[in-house]
């Protein structure tokens, strides 16, 4: 499914998609921890590498890769992945489970979405 309209919003960090009447707002923190590349993603099941401390990224720019897809260029450096049609819609219409799992997967590893935030695990 290919969207409609797209634009990037650098102030609020977010990408607005139109997938038919239906608007969606990607934060650019969640799609550079859901980033299709290989350094998020691993070469294969079970490699990927939970990103975390990403809560103040920004897109610096969008490029359309091809007709099927965007480059996006994050502030941290990062412009790797090719955001296909089909994994940004998948990333719209599955935002809360997406997000959660992500929310879930910091918690077990001890880590934050803030980057001058380190987690100490007491025990007691």
């Amino acid at each position: 499914m290919t969207p409609d309209k797209i634009q990037l919003h650098k102030k609020s960090r977010t990408l607005e998609l139109h997938f038919g009447t239906q608007v969606y707002h990607l934060s650019a923190e969640y799609l550079r921890v859901h980033s299709p590349s290989a350094e998020v993603k691993g070469h294969g099941p079970g490699q990927a590498i939970l990103q975390h401390g990403k809560k103040r990224v920004g897109i610096a720019d969008i490029q359309m890769a091809g007709h099927y897809a965007l480059t996006i260029h994050f502030d941290d450096g990062h412009d790797s992945g090719i955001f296909t049609w089909a994994y940004l819609h998948d990333l719209c219409v599955n935002q809360d489970a997406h997000w959660q799992a992500y929310l879930d997967a910091l918690d077990r590893a001890g880590q934050s979405r803030d980057p001058d935030t380190s987690v100490v695990n007491l025990i007691g």
